[in-house]
């Protein structure tokens, strides 16, 4: 068999596993292009977007994980890992449409759960919180964002509709319809309405900032008595 025949076959392999991804990976697809302003095509997401293959790798993972087939399953995770800088351990239970936006950095750890229509960010962890057994990982609600860097850590639940915000540091539960913002998260409500996924962070609403705002409103009352 020559370099050729061998490269021939290659490519016959990664055009099969292009086409079974676009079929029983189809509603991800749609969801990446409706979230991401930046996806242009069906075919540029099905390609290129290391979110949407390192979610392939997880499915594969965890049906093996399921099996007690720890290893295999641990190395596959591993090399999504390597290959797209998104890991996923595939203990961890996903539900439907979850979009990994850029990717990079993002840790889902062994215990997590995720529900559907859940939306991540680069840099987010779901991560433990100590060495104990069970479940020690975050439970996402549906319909959750997540943003940059956001560390959401240990057994705790986040409700439906919920938004955390950048860099948030969450390690409490967080109620359905909430916004989460800050070091640690503080939690401000949002009347019951569901978050809109543009992440639009300038109507983000900030409870240390209203705070001060407060203050000084306090501040300049005094002064003026």
């Amino acid at each position: 068999m020559t370099f050729v025949d061998i490269l021939v076959i290659l490519l016959i392999l990664i055009v099969i596993k292009l086409i079974l991804v676009s079929i029983f990976f189809h509603d991800e697809i749609k969801e990446a292009q409706s979230k991401d302003p930046a996806a242009k095509s069906f075919l540029e997401v099905l390609v290129l977007y290391q979110g949407l293959h390192a979610l392939v790798n997880y499915r594969i993972s965890h049906f093996l994980y399921k099996l007690r087939l720890y290893f295999p399953a641990r190395m596959i995770s591993q090399i999504a890992r390597f290959f797209t800088g998104i890991e996923i351990h595939p203990g961890a239970v996903i539900g439907k449409r979850l979009f990994i936006d850029h990717g990079m950095g993002v840790v889902i750890g062994e215990t997590a759960v995720i529900g559907n229509n859940v939306l991540l960010y680069q840099g987010v962890t779901l991560g433990g919180t100590g060495i104990e057994k069970g479940k020690r990982h975050p439970t996402i609600g549906n319909n959750v964002v997540i943003g940059t860097g956001a560390q959401v850590l240990g057994n705790i639940t986040i409700g439906d509709n919920s938004y955390v915000g950048a860099n948030a540091v969450v390690i409490k539960d967080v109620p359905a319809n909430s916004t989460v913002v800050g070091v640690p998260g503080r939690i401000t409500k949002q009347d019951g309405k569901k978050l809109d996924v543009s992440l639009d962070h300038s109507h983000v609403l900030d409870p240390i900032m209203q705070n001060l705002e407060e203050l000084e409103k306090r501040i300049e009352n005094l002064e003026k008595k």
